[in-house]
């Protein structure tokens, strides 16, 4: 009986595994020698998935934030997509991860806050989009990959459907030179091994008939003794070859690329037929020790990665040690809170630096971890939110103090003045401290006030005794000089003297205490009686007063007027605004002595306020009418 013909064993993956093809080995050729690989392979193919996590960089993403996952995902872009699946995988699940806890933190905030679960609305930020855009390009190359892997097996099916139809017409065909036909049929078998994976669905079927056909063929063809040593010896030639590549594979320096590439070697094995029966044994044993040598390799690379994954825990479950330690009492002042928070910065940067550890308690070790440090920094922001509130308030009350200190400052009555102004910086004493970018700055704001009002008082009280008597003289002069003007019948001349008095009043420094009131009622008398005689309204002194400084305004008077304009404009809308206010409020309040009162107090608000309106209009009027006469002198 002769040997088995390499083309009656299938190509590897195209052979199914559960499939063992039928030999009728009555009517081959060449079966009597069966090879010693037949009987049993080197090792195992491993499973898809192995390959993957083999060829493909073990990654552990679980210390990044959602910025660096975003960041690996686009430098992993950068690569063909058939190689980073389970990366992109790992990457997708943490951030996915890490944006729930996100939602989740905004969803409590939000129902904390007073808001109802139904009114909830989730939110997707920047990071979120960029990123789901990102992984929606990667399904598309992926897909477009997959699509184009389909769209080779179904042109390589339609390949080897020719050349089963080649090798159908070499068997029909009478052929006298047997050398040509044995020739023709070894180009057969290269064109088919040269041609790669078909859908698997086809893979049975095509099997099936290319080793009908190959059977066929050793029925029709007799080959000679010397065709047949000649196809032993190409075969022996080829393995040779791969025993030669598989003992360089044990100096390769990664044990990935070794690994896969012994896999290739293995494949190509399975597709080269017998060798002579003498050398059988050992070219067999050759390959076998090289490719033993590499499993030992790799089986020794994946003891010391489990020994390093090992150490990698100790370390990380020492680092969540050291974080419940640091967590286990809150700090009560910012000192001991910044200090917390910059050893637990440093546990996670030593965190990162650690490799990963084993599959199956990375997720628990890492969520342990991460949960001390985001309970940590959740109370260190209610801490200091508190904190900012209570700043933000003491804040706000040491600028009403500063408020009143300055008003302090620009009055006169000294006593009064000073005892209200002592309280106020028992008051500031008594209030809480604020931030510190602002202390420094409130704090002067607050003591220049201060110095202010007792610069001035004690500046009053050096000079007072020498120029009380002069002004006192000087505003009695004024008084007799004022009883004795003649006033014609121009109101706005008119006008411009009564405020050319009050000027001149008002230039006039201290007088002694006990004639000031005097003076001021006897002064204030004589005007208002001589606004009354003159029948000058209050608005028509302020409409005057208003003309006479547009028409003194120097430089730039367009430029003026339209900030004048804009500014007026605002003040009454804010009135008009004010108005409404007030007239809705009214229709509020009930008929009762109380609501009478209200209702008076805001009749006296909307009387003042529609006179001030009238005010502003009519010195929008004034402004119309000087940029119209400064247009027609142009």
């Amino acid at each position: 009986m002769e040997e088995l013909n390499p083309m009656q064993q299938p190509v590897a993956d195209e052979m199914p595994q559960n499939i063992v093809p039928e030999t009728n080995t009555e009517n081959t050729p060449m079966s009597d020698n069966a090879s010693a690989e037949e009987a049993q392979e080197p090792t195992a193919n491993p499973t898809t998935e192995q390959i993957e996590q083999e060829t493909e960089p073990d990654t552990d993403y679980s210390g990044m934030n959602r910025e660096e996952l975003l960041s690996a995902f686009n430098e992993l872009m950068q690569d063909e997509v058939q190689k980073i699946k389970n990366r992109v995988g790992r990457i997708r699940n943490q951030f996915t991860t890490l944006t729930k806890e996100i939602q989740k933190a905004n969803y409590d905030a939000f129902i904390a806050g007073g808001g109802l679960k139904e009114d909830y609305q989730e939110i997707t930020d920047a990071i979120s989009t960029e990123f789901q855009k990102l992984y929606a390009i990667f399904r598309q190359r992926r897909q477009k990959f997959q699509d184009d892997l389909e769209a080779q097996k179904q042109k390589n099916l339609e390949f080897k459907q020719g050349i089963l139809e080649e090798l159908r017409q070499l068997i029909d065909r009478d052929e006298e030179n047997i050398k040509k036909t044995y020739d023709e049929f070894n180009v057969i078998q290269d064109k088919w091994k040269s041609i790669g994976d078909v859908p698997r669905e086809k893979v049975n079927d095509l099997w099936q008939n290319y080793h009908f056909l190959i059977e066929q063929f050793f029925n029709k063809v007799k080959i000679s003794k010397e065709l047949r040593m000649l196809d032993l010896k190409r075969n022996l030639e080829q393995k040779v070859q791969l025993c030669e590549q598989a003992e360089e594979l044990i100096v390769e320096s990664s044990i990935t690329k070794a690994f896969k590439g012994l896999q290739e070697l293995r494949d190509k094995w399975r597709e080269i037929g017998p060798v002579p029966t003498e050398q059988n044994e050992d070219i067999w044993q050759r390959f076998c020790n090289a490719a033993n040598k590499i499993d030992e390799r790799r089986k020794e690379y994946y003891d010391q990665r489990k020994e390093e994954y090992d150490r990698n825990l100790l370390a990380k479950q020492a680092l969540v040690e050291k974080a419940d330690e640091l967590t286990q009492t809150l700090p009560d002042n910012v000192k001991s809170w910044n200090e917390t928070t910059d050893q637990l910065d440093e546990l996670l940067k030593v965190w990162k630096t650690i490799g990963p550890v084993p599959r199956d308690v990375n997720d628990e070790i890492w969520t342990k971890f991460k949960s001390m440090i985001d309970n940590f920094y959740a109370e260190k922001k209610n801490f200091f939110g508190k904190l900012r509130d209570e700043q933000s308030e003491n804040y706000n009350k040491k600028i009403d103090l500063c408020l009143k200190a300055e008003a302090i400052a620009k009055r006169e009555d000294w006593k009064k003045a000073t005892a209200e102004l002592l309280q106020l910086q028992e008051e500031w004493k008594q209030t809480g401290a604020v931030s510190r970018k602002v202390s420094e700055k409130i704090w002067h704001r607050f003591r220049s006030a201060c110095d202010e009002f007792f610069a001035k008082k004690g500046e009053y009280f050096n000079n007072i005794h020498g120029s009380e008597q002069e002004n006192l003289k000087l505003k009695e002069a004024i008084i007799t000089e004022l009883k004795e003007h003649q006033f014609g019948d121009n109101k706005e001349e008119n006008l411009n003297a009564i405020k050319d008095f009050q000027r001149r009043w008002m230039e006039i420094g201290f007088v002694p205490i006990a004639e000031k009131d005097r003076l001021q009622k006897e002064f204030r008398g004589i005007i208002d009686g001589y606004f009354e005689k003159l029948r000058i309204t209050a608005r028509e002194a302020e409409e005057t007063a208003y003309r006479e400084r547009i028409r003194n305004i120097a430089g730039d008077s367009k430029k003026f007027v339209h900030g004048e304009r804009q500014e007026i404009q605002e003040k009454i809308d804010k009135l008009k605004n004010d108005l409404n206010v007030w007239e809705n409020n009214l229709g509020f309040l009930a008929n009762s002595k109380q609501a009478d009162l209200l209702k008076e107090e805001f009749e006296k608000k909307m009387q003042g306020a529609r006179q001030q309106i009238a005010l502003l209009q009519a010195k929008l009027r004034i402004l119309n009418e000087t940029e119209k006469n400064e247009a027609e002198q142009e």
